[in-house]
């Protein structure tokens, strides 16, 4: 459990349910998460709304976004955003030795553009004012000023989230590390803390 209560659906006023449900199955597995923001009505509106409308809206390609989400995770070392993550970015076509690596100057498995959405996505959250033109101009060479937007948009706020899980303690829903590990993933590709609530589990 968190470190605050869980706020459970029957809680929630009944024109947010909707969101609170379709942000805990639809999205992803994240119905630990939503019960942590649901403290916060206006969180768990415009927030997980805005995620939501994103997804269904989305003009950056899935296996980018989930590189950048990926990399911002490992970078940050949120064992709840990686563990639920990484599956995704193997099923959008990437190994597992990929993921684990991903970090890694000769990380394997990235095309050109995989290995440009990564390195700007640690650059914006470790360095963000020291993001050079070229590097801009590389992006702007691959994708549309929107798509930068969206993109630069989705690692800094996975920063948020990396924190905001972190601070909290948000614990991975059940099922999701063995959906990684049955992806090809291993316990050792996640942050360390991750290991140990398995262990625990």
């Amino acid at each position: 459990m968190a470190r605050v209560s869980d706020v459970e659906l029957q809680e929630v006023a009944a024109d947010l349910q909707p969101i609170y449900q379709r942000y805990g199955k639809e999205y992803g597995p994240f119905i630990n998460q939503v019960r942590v923001f649901a403290h916060r009505p206006v969180l768990l509106k415009h927030m997980m709304s805005m995620l939501l409308e994103m997804a269904d809206e989305s003009i950056v390609q899935k296996r980018h976004l989930e590189i950048a989400l990926v990399t911002v995770s490992k970078v940050n070392e949120c064992h709840y955003c990686v563990a639920h993550h990484a599956p995704r970015l193997i099923a959008n076509g990437l190994p597992a030795e990929t993921v684990a690596r991903i970090l890694e100057s000769d990380c394997p498995g990235l095309d050109p553009v995989d290995r440009l959405v990564r390195d700007y996505s640690i650059q914006v959250t470790k360095q963000s004012k020291m993001v050079s033109d070229n590097m801009f101009s590389r992006l702007l060479a691959e994708f549309t000023e929107a798509q930068v937007v969206e993109l630069t948009f989705r690692i800094a706020l996975c920063g948020f989230y990396n924190r905001f899980n972190e601070a909290l303690r948000i614990e991975i829903e059940d099922g999701v590390l063995e959906d990684f590990l049955t992806r090809g993933g291993a316990l050792s590709d996640l942050p360390s803390d991750s290991v140990t609530l398995a262990a625990e589990g």
